[in-house]
């Protein structure tokens, strides 16, 4: 091959990544939109997850009472921390209409069910398969913790560790009258 048609060919080449790539950048931008980010005050997306013992769960179930509704993973130090806080205060709120749903993200069920029997809890842990509820409610980094509401409501997003004083406070906040 000579030196010009070398370079046509270099020039061709370089001109459909430099395509592909605005395409993709494009693309990007455009499905943006259309993914709606929760904010406090939204309505929690319903969904429905079954537990390590087969239960089916819905967020709607919980209609009336408050939801501590908390994404982590069993690889996450800091969910690894506030686990056993989130624990106390499940058993302590239980009775005054607040309940933890805990969402494991797509992890093994062996894996979270050995967690869960670490760590002594005894809250409902379902586990999203398939990262849906995950991206449903834009949970970007773990853990994160959404508190929803007697009316199914979004009253606060937290997306750090808690200290137990914290999940005591968070679960007061969202206590039905």
């Amino acid at each position: 091959m000579t030196k010009a048609g070398k370079k046509k060919t270099r020039l061709i080449i370089r001109t459909i990544v430099l395509l592909l790539l605005v395409s993709a950048v494009v693309y990007t931008i455009a499905s943006k939109d259309k993914v709606k980010v929760l904010a406090v005050g939204d309505k929690a997306p319903d969904f429905e997850l079954v537990d390590l013992e087969g239960n089916k769960h819905r967020l709607s179930d919980y209609k009336g009472e408050g939801v501590f509704l908390n994404f982590w993973g069993t690889w996450c130090p800091p969910c690894k921390k506030e686990m056993p806080y989130i624990e106390r205060q499940h058993n302590a709120f239980a009775e005054k209409g607040v309940h933890v749903l805990s969402v494991n993200i797509a992890e093994p069920h062996l894996k979270v069910e050995t967690f869960r029997d670490q760590y002594g809890l005894t809250f409902p842990i379902v586990i999203d398969k398939s990262k849906s509820v995950m991206e449903v409610f834009n949970v970007g980094i773990l853990p994160a913790t959404y508190l929803i509401n007697k009316d199914g409501k979004i009253e606060q997003i937290i997306t750090r560790e808690m200290s137990e004083d914290e999940i005591i406070s968070f679960m007061e906040s969202i206590q039905p009258e």
